[in-house]
């Protein structure tokens, strides 16, 4: 399965391969310390790579955390997967009708939460605008350039104020085509589901947990030291580091980055990214190439991000104080990156943000 599409997890995957440099640099000019046990595997149409220390009184074997592991992203996959006809939400997606419908209780608490993410960014963000997406060509990778009347009549099937929520266990549409993408805010939802396995039937509280290139830690390694995450420079073709976060006091954070540098189509000497302004149907066209949240909550930061990128540094920003987020919107000006942090960004305390 996958969430996004494979180019935009590559996209969005910045993380990982930093922190194994780092590791393997500390691993140079320190005596030898404690390895965490690592988790690796394929979910989602991504990969998911787990870093983690076992309680000193912990029998758990690292088979018996693989099997669960594997087990809750499968039923996430069952739950949420847009690639396959059987899963819950395809089965809600397929339903041509406007009555109630009795579903999964997880499935409306993520609607729920894009929906509060939907009013907060003013609509920009929507996880009903599948169909602007499939009529850019962005599905198939396959540019189409709608005209402004095709892009009228896709609208009329985009919006979440046209889902209604009748109860914890019950979605409705009001147009039966409307349909619903997990794409921008499921796979935050995967690393908190692992989190909450790690740490509540595990008692695990040291980890680095990242799929896709979502990820979240907490505690420190082994050495003491903090996690460390790459973040990169915002340039297509490039793999060169614009940030590097120090996870300092070993809080519970999530770190969630969207950006319009590595999947989008130039035609007739113009670009146009992937991410979609829900409320005109058409790519977005600020200046921002990247932004990054940090936030408690993976879920949340995932939609965020996407929102925020959506909104672009100017309304973003406003977004992001009124919603007291941490965000840092990097905005490009010819050759030029510029740096934009939110004032919850410049008042975290326990992460800091280093050049590399």
């Amino acid at each position: 399965m996958a969430y996004r599409t494979l180019i935009r997890a590559h996209q969005r995957l910045v993380h990982l391969a930093v922190v194994t440099l780092l590791g393997s640099l500390c691993i140079a000019c320190t005596p030898k310390v404690e390895e965490p046990l690592k988790i690796q595997g394929f979910t989602q149409g991504t990969t998911y790579n787990i870093s983690l220390y076992l309680p000193e009184t912990s029998s758990v074997s690292q088979a018996q955390l693989e099997e669960a592991i594997s087990k809750e992203l499968a039923h996430i996959d069952q739950v949420f997967s847009n690639y396959r006809d059987d899963s819950v939400i395809e089965q809600f997606n397929n339903l041509q009708a406007t009555d109630i419908v009795n579903t999964d209780a997880e499935l409306v608490d993520l609607v729920k939460r894009a929906r509060d993410i939907y009013i907060a960014s003013h609509g920009c963000y929507d996880i009903t605008s599948k169909p602007l997406f499939e009529l850019w060509g962005f599905k198939k990778d396959v540019f189409n350039k709608p005209s402004d009347e095709e892009i009228a009549a896709a609208l009329t099937i985009v919006g979440m104020d046209k889902l209604d929520i009748p109860s914890d266990t019950q979605l409705r549409k009001q147009v039966p085509e409307l349909r619903i993408d997990s794409n921008s805010i499921a796979q935050g939802y995967s690393v908190e589901r692992v989190v909450k396995l790690l740490e509540n039937d595990f008692g695990i509280v040291s980890y680095l947990v990242e799929i896709g290139g979502e990820l979240q830690v907490r505690g420190k390694k082994a050495d003491g030291s903090a996690w460390r995450i790459g973040l990169d420079k915002p340039l297509p073709g490039e793999r060169k580091l614009q940030k590097i976060v120090s996870f300092d006091a070993g809080e519970p954070m999530s770190l969630i980055t969207s950006g319009t540098y590595r999947h989008y189509f130039d035609s007739e000497g113009k670009r146009y990214s992937h991410i979609l302004d829900a409320r005109v149907g058409k790519p977005v066209e600020h200046n921002t190439v990247s932004v990054a949240v940090i936030h408690p909550n993976p879920t949340l930061a995932d939609g965020w991000s996407t929102a925020l990128q959506c909104l672009g540094s100017g309304e973003g920003m406003e977004v992001a104080k009124a919603n007291h987020l941490a965000v840092l919107f990097i905005d490009q000006h010819g050759d030029e990156l510029r740096e934009i942090k939110s004032p919850a960004l410049e008042a975290l305390q326990g992460i800091t943000l280093n050049n590399p």
